[in-house]
């Protein structure tokens, strides 16, 4: 152990957003050694004091400024060589936000943070690439059979955000009227007496996603699948 941190322990975390129809992750520019100079995963070493979970939450706000998420865990990577000089493992966590909620601020060990799109991301450190590959499987394994993609929604959001959505994150396109029908057919949704506005397309209906319904529905058994 060497000060406050426990030198072998660390954690990292994955932060996905959905923008102009495309997924994105949260990285930093790192200000100093290993990697300087390279987009990062927001991760450091955890203090001998603190629970990993506020480990998480006290890095990701040092090098981006992002607070108040919900993370959950993804697991440990302890590859011998995974990190330069020194034998250390990390635990990952991941989040789904909703970009345009945050202003990012850099930290001091950080020149930057900014969102990429999952599919053109920079040159990254460590073992990160693959830490965002089992953390991209997670998400595509969640939002099969689960809901949480409405997470990276607005409230209301018109059935072609959707589609995009699910696009984004399988990265594979859906045919429209199947897409459609599959989803209305779940009656999740709550059709609004609005349209979107500010589009250059002809405005779309906006629905709300039914949350009441759906804890309704799902303890009768009802099973949510894309």
């Amino acid at each position: 152990m060497s000060g406050n941190f426990i030198e072998p322990l660390s954690v990292d975390s994955v932060i996905f957003g959905f923008e102009d129809a495309t997924l994105k992750i949260l990285l930093y520019k790192r200000s100093i050694e290993p990697g300087y100079g390279m987009w990062s995963l927001p991760g450091g070493a955890i203090r001998y004091d603190e629970h990993i979970d506020q480990a998480s939450a006290r890095i990701l706000k040092e090098h981006t400024g992002v607070t108040g998420l919900y993370m959950s865990q993804l697991g440990a990577f302890g590859e011998v060589n995974r990190f330069p000089g020194a034998r250390v493992i990390t635990i990952a966590y991941y989040a789904l936000v909703k970009p345009g909620q945050f202003e990012l601020r850099p930290g001091p060990d950080a020149s930057d943070a900014r969102w990429f799109d999952v599919n053109a991301l920079p040159a990254m450190p460590f073992d990160h690439p693959q830490i965002i590959a089992a953390a991209l499987n997670r998400l595509q394994n969640q939002v099969k059979y689960k809901p949480i993609g409405f997470n990276l929604l607005p409230d209301k959001f018109p059935l072609r955000a959707l589609q995009e959505l699910y696009e984004a994150v399988y990265n594979i396109k859906f045919d429209k009227p199947n897409f459609r029908r599959k989803i209305m057919k779940m009656n999740l949704l709550i059709p609004l007496n609005e349209k979107q506005k500010g589009v250059a397309h002809r405005s779309a209906r906006l629905f709300r996603f039914d949350k009441q319904r759906y804890d309704s529905l799902t303890e009768k058994g009802f099973i949510f699948e894309i």
